[in-house]
């Protein structure tokens, strides 16, 4: 296979894989999942499996990259209130992630650790493809929303 063949892969391994952290963070963030179980969760039983639902048809779980999925949802979890804060600072006045969509919070989230944790992770990559990942659960208003708090957030962290 030639190298732009396996980058493209990989690219598309890490954007399913974007998709399903954020997923998982949602899932874990409204039932209280515990990460280890949510973990196995999605590798026993999402990971490696299509997704049925229409509005995600050009993802599939099956091609993600599981050990990025698991580095983004481990990363959220354990840096959680490090990125809340980044996030907040980031928000317009007024507004608190309390006021957020709860799907928005763990896009943000996910975005904002791949900005501060993930260097490999070019910031206008890590951008762009949070703003996909809000196009699956929202309109265009808020995924320029997503674009907006990333790029300050991305200012901020690797200034």
């Amino acid at each position: 296979m030639n190298q732009p063949a396996r980058s493209s892969q990989r690219s598309q391994a890490r954007s399913a894989a974007r998709l399903a952290a954020v997923q998982a963070l949602y899932q874990q963030h409204m039932e209280g999942t515990a990460l280890a179980r949510l973990l196995d969760e999605f590798h026993q039983h999402r990971l490696g499996r299509t997704i049925d639902d229409e509005d995600f048809d050009e993802a599939e779980y099956a091609d993600a990259e599981v050990p990025f999925f698991d580095d983004v949802v481990r990363g959220v979890d354990a840096r959680r209130a490090e990125i809340d804060a980044l996030i907040a600072a980031n928000l317009a006045e007024g507004w608190s992630l309390a006021r957020l969509d709860k799907a928005m919070i763990q896009v943000l989230r996910a975005g904002t650790y791949e900005l501060i944790a993930r260097a490999d992770v070019p910031a206008a990559v890590a951008i762009n493809e949070y703003v996909e990942v809000a196009k699956a659960f929202f309109d265009d208003r808020q995924s320029k929303f997503v674009n907006g708090i990333l790029d300050a957030v991305a200012k901020a962290a690797r200034a």
